[in-house]
């Protein structure tokens, strides 16, 4: 068992991204997101999995966007290219799985 901390620290400070763990083909990272603050479009070799723990953001994600909150997940399959922004002071999970 390990236990691992995110603590809240959008009070504190603008974004916040922390590798929280890797374990197998999957690693987890935590990201705060202050409202407005965009991360630049990208894409991953791996399956993505977006859980939005507080807040709201809006993913566009070739070309088409959705706003992902805590009552939703997002799946991302490898390689689509996607873009994000906080419409809200955002805390949100990303879980990046390999195959």
């Amino acid at each position: 068992m390990e236990l691992i901390e995110t603590p809240n620290l959008l009070e504190e400070k603008n974004k916040h991204i922390q590798k929280a763990l890797s374990f197998g083909k999957t690693k987890v990272v935590n990201m705060q997101l202050q409202t407005g603050e965009k991360i630049a479009e990208h894409d991953s070799a791996a399956d993505v999995v977006i859980i939005v723990r507080s807040g709201k953001v809006s993913f566009n994600v070739e070309g088409q966007t959705v706003e992902v909150t805590p009552d939703t997940i997002l799946h991302l399959n490898p390689k689509e290219k996607h873009s994000l922004t906080a419409i809200e002071p955002s805390d949100l999970l990303v879980l990046q799985i390999t195959s």
